[in-house]
């Protein structure tokens, strides 16, 4: 494993277990960006707010967990591929509605950009709206 995917692996697995910034943050530079075309996300622009989201997710979602599909490297274009799937269960407070009880399966892909070591820009490629209603939030 080439170095920027075995940053990608660590930093990926940090967000998707809801470390939140603390533990993100030393895999990328302290102004690293982020986007998604998303209404969820829409007001998200850093990596630091994207990982303290996720991390909040875990709340509403206690059992939130992740099935890593595809992961790759372009040493090239300093990039890595993420194709994943998100998996959990309202049983929490915190959503938008009191706990459902509804599961969610959310397929998603993040392209992670790398300056030198260290992640510049991440991109989140995500149904939102089909995971709300999963989830009876929408």
């Amino acid at each position: 494993m080439n170095t920027i995917q075995k940053i990608a692996k660590q930093f990926f697995e940090a967000c998707e277990e809801g470390k939140g910034w603390d533990e993100c943050s030393s895999y990328c530079l302290p102004d690293a960006t982020f986007s998604s075309q998303t209404m969820v996300l829409a007001e998200i622009s850093t990596l630091e707010e994207y990982t303290e989201w996720m991390k909040g997710l875990f709340t509403p979602i206690p059992d939130g967990n992740h099935e890593v599909k595809f992961f790759a490297a372009d040493e090239e274009q300093k990039s890595v591929l993420v194709y994943a799937v998100f998996h959990g269960t309202q049983t929490g407070e915190g959503g938008p509605v009191p706990p459902t009880g509804n599961s969610i399966s959310a397929d998603y892909v993040y392209h992670i950009e790398f300056e030198g070591k260290r992640i510049k820009h991440m991109t989140k490629i995500w149904n939102d709206s089909i995971s709300l209603q999963q989830l009876g939030w929408a």
